[in-house]
């Protein structure tokens, strides 16, 4: 892939991307009209459908901006602890030149090479071979890899892993896939509450209530799941769309940075079914593979079948290794 065709892909890409952003006031607003709509569900004495309805409609200004400024403090949250959050969730460690030089090396040089500010180093103690990159603001990013990665890949395929990360870092995916992250996370946290407390509603049983009939008040609960159920599918929706569209142009962009297809595919041969990182959803999503991903027809995959990332890798000059070895050819081994 030609580097004009990349960058033209990447803005493609932002561009889509910042269209479904923009989509999460909407759904936002939509959330709240679910909930107003379930709270005159519990307390409306005429169970009246249509007048609930509107009178919902009615407070929702007035409502709105303080779910916006509560959305907001969390956003703040997230955006300066999100990095210690990820760290904790995943026992990740931050490392320097003197903890592991030749690793730390071969990322300074890889962002020299691409002429980018050199991101933190991190490394989690675990058998499984993965990485992902994280952070928002470009001083604090960061590339985390697994110690069982380090272990099975050799140099060539290592600077393969790490210049698909920096790509992330460089296309802004990572702040992008953070930020919409912290923005799906409250649909989930509000979607949670609601649907637990589904069966457990007690609609008011009063002598109004009987005349008024009871169904009523028992629509009006159907419909607030109904819109909060909506809101929340459709945010997680984006979220995954949004990171699958995104693994191929970072597998493009290592290739179009180290000039050698072949370490790109043998390093996805050799993660392939070795990347089960536990860790949380979220994180797992941030993942160079995801295999705790998938659903109806790849529906709720965050990431695209490996077999087609490597496809497209061999389409641009790479070639598959039958039985790829461990052995080591760096530093490592």
């Amino acid at each position: 892939m030609a580097a004009y065709g990349l960058q033209t892909q990447i803005w493609n890409n932002n561009l889509r991307s910042g269209l479904l952003l923009a989509g999460f006031p909407l759904l936002l607003t939509g959330l709240i009209f679910g909930l107003t709509v379930l709270f005159q569900a519990m307390t409306s004495q005429n169970g009246n459908v249509q007048s609930s309805l509107i009178a919902a409609g009615t407070a929702l200004p007035s409502i709105l901006p303080l779910a916006l400024m509560g959305a907001g403090g969390w956003f703040g949250i997230a955006f300066f602890a999100h990095q210690a959050m990820i760290d904790l969730s995943t026992g990740a460690k931050k490392v320097n030149r003197t903890d592991n030089p030749e690793l730390y090396n071969l990322l300074e040089n890889l962002c020299i090479a691409r002429g980018m500010s050199m991101p933190d180093l991190r490394i989690i103690d675990t058998p499984v071979r993965n990485a992902y990159a994280s952070g928002i603001r470009e001083k604090s990013m960061s590339v985390t890899l697994t110690s069982g990665l380090i272990a099975a890949l050799n140099t060539a395929e290592l600077e393969a892993v790490i210049a698909h990360e920096l790509t992330h870092i460089r296309n802004r995916d990572v702040r992008l896939l953070v930020i919409t992250i912290v923005f799906v996370g409250i649909f989930s946290f509000v979607g949670e509450i609601v649907f637990r407390g589904m069966f457990r509603v007690n609609l008011p049983r009063t002598n109004a209530y009987r005349r008024s009939g009871g169904g009523n008040s028992g629509a009006l609960v159907l419909i607030a799941f109904l819109i909060v159920g909506v809101t929340w599918f459709l945010a997680v929706l984006v979220r995954f769309a949004i990171s699958r569209k995104r693994e191929f142009l970072a597998d493009a962009g290592s290739v179009e940075l180290t000039r050698n297809p072949d370490a790109m595919i043998s390093a996805l041969q050799k993660i392939s079914g070795h990347s089960d990182l536990s860790a949380p959803p979220d994180v797992q999503q941030m993942c160079i593979e995801n295999a705790a991903s998938g659903g109806i027809g790849g529906l709720f995959a965050t990431h695209p079948p490996m077999e087609k990332r490597i496809a497209a890798l061999v389409m641009m000059g790479g070639k598959i290794v039958a039985n790829p070895s461990g052995k080591k050819s760096g530093p490592w081994g």
